[in-house]
């Protein structure tokens, strides 16, 4: 089988960085909108191939999720012989269960969608549920860009080493503690915790600190920022417990929705850092600073066609 990359629009400069690194060009796509608001994608030359489709699903989330489907349905009934669909950022994840009776579990639903479309596999990094392997239908593979991003931290955010022997690693709640043990392994670093609650999608109260950052330069870490509200309440209570002003916050995805560029610039963060999973935003913070993610999908992309193992590429359970 061939080896085709085939790109939606939800990030394409992701996809063809992807394409590239396989030393491919990504496949001919068009995606037709209608007045309405509908999509009509249309796909060549894939009878027979090994389809890896980059669509991660980033805001506006339905519109890319409603694309991913119609596509993986046009590679289908273009006579691709298996279809992967690689969602860097995988929209709904953090929908993984009920927080009261009568609501939808919001990955189930997408999952399911995937599957009955004709998704042979899965492929995400750094998603907000380690459950998303269990409940999907179809085999999932979940990589992690922390590794990457502990490396630019060592070597450009931090780069001085009086603030890299110094600085302390922050989970800004408690579901964030392992991957900060994570960052703390690979820089050699101890870890603070922050309790919060959460209100509301758009409203955090951080409530308490276990950990020591008095005068001490630290890493928020995180796998998303959305609303920038979580990160903005860890960074006043590390900024009340003493830190030093020279704040850098670390997530995979970067989606900075509403207000977020505002409120991270408000409260004092001294450096961002993300990835490319999803589409750099019209107002980014000031202090961005971007890590490209292409070779980890790419190179789980071609390990995958040729049937070799991804054990050093996968995210921790």
């Amino acid at each position: 089988m061939s080896l085709q990359i085939v790109a939606g629009t939800a990030n394409r400069a992701l996809a063809d960085s992807v394409a590239e690194a396989q030393g491919n060009e990504s496949a001919p796509v068009t995606v037709e909108r209608f007045p309405d608001g509908e999509l009509r994608p249309a796909v060549d030359g894939l009878r027979g191939a090994d389809v890896y489709l980059v669509q991660p699903t980033g805001p506006p989330v339905n519109d890319y999720v409603m694309e991913l489907l119609l596509l993986v349905d046009a590679c289908r009934r273009a006579g691709a012989a298996r279809i992967t669909a690689v969602v860097p950022y995988f929209g709904y994840a953090r929908q993984d269960r009920r927080g009261r009776a009568g609501q939808a579990i919001g990955v189930c639903v997408v999952a399911e969608a995937l599957a009955s479309v004709g998704t042979w596999r899965l492929i995400v990094v750094d998603p907000q549920t380690v459950a998303l392997e269990a409940i999907c239908a179809v085999e999932v593979e979940m990589l992690t860009a922390v590794p990457l991003l502990a490396r630019e931290l060592g070597t450009g955010s931090l780069g001085e080493q009086e603030l890299l022997d110094e600085v302390v690693v922050v989970a800004p709640d408690l579901g964030a503690v392992k991957l900060a043990e994570h960052y703390g392994a690979l820089l050699s670093r101890p870890v603070a915790v922050v309790r919060k609650t959460r209100l509301s999608g758009r409203r955090v109260v951080a409530e308490e600190l276990v950990g020591d950052v008095r005068d001490r330069p630290v890493v928020i870490v995180d796998d998303m920022i959305s609303t920038g509200a979580t990160i903005e309440a860890a960074a006043e209570v590390v900024s009340a417990h003493g830190a030093a002003p020279e704040i850098v916050v670390a997530a995979t995805h970067g989606l900075f929705v509403e207000a977020a560029a505002e409120r991270l610039d408000r409260a004092g963060i001294h450096r961002v850092l993300v990835t490319d999973t999803v589409a750099r935003p019209p107002t980014p913070p000031m202090r961005l600073g971007v890590c490209s993610v292409a070779p980890l999908p790419a190179d789980a992309i071609g390990r995958l066609h040729h049937d070799e193992p991804l054990d050093d590429l996968l995210a921790r359970s």
